[in-house]
C-alpha cells in the first residue's frame, strides 16, 4: 500500500484536534510540530490498519448489499422471452 496523504486542510483540522485534545484532557501543550510528528506517526503506523479495516468493513457490506440483491432474482419457473 502506498503511503497514506492528507490533504493540507484535514491535517491542519487534525492537528487542531490532537493539540485540543491534549490540552482539555491532559492539560499538556503540544505544539505545532509535536502535533505534527505525531499526525505523520500516526499515519504511518496505525493509517494502515484502520484502512485495512475500513476495507474489511466496506467488503462485508457489499456483500450484504449482494445478497440483498440475489434475493430479488425471480424463480427459474418464468420463462425469459
Amino acid at each position: 500500500m502506498s503511503k497514506i496523504k492528507l490533504t493540507q486542510p484535514i491535517k491542519e483540522k487534525i492537528i487542531y484536534e490532537l493539540q485540543s485534545y491534549f490540552e482539555n484532557e491532559r492539560d499538556e501543550d503540544l505544539g505545532n510540530i509535536g502535533a505534527e510528528l505525531l499526525v505523520d506517526f500516526i499515519l504511518k503506523e496505525v493509517g494502515p490498519m484502520i484502512y485495512n479495516q475500513a476495507l474489511i468493513d466496506v467488503h462485508e457490506l457489499m456483500e450484504e448489499k449482494l445478497d440483498d440483491i440475489y434475493l430479488l432474482e425471480l424463480d427459474d419457473k418464468y420463462e425469459y422471452n
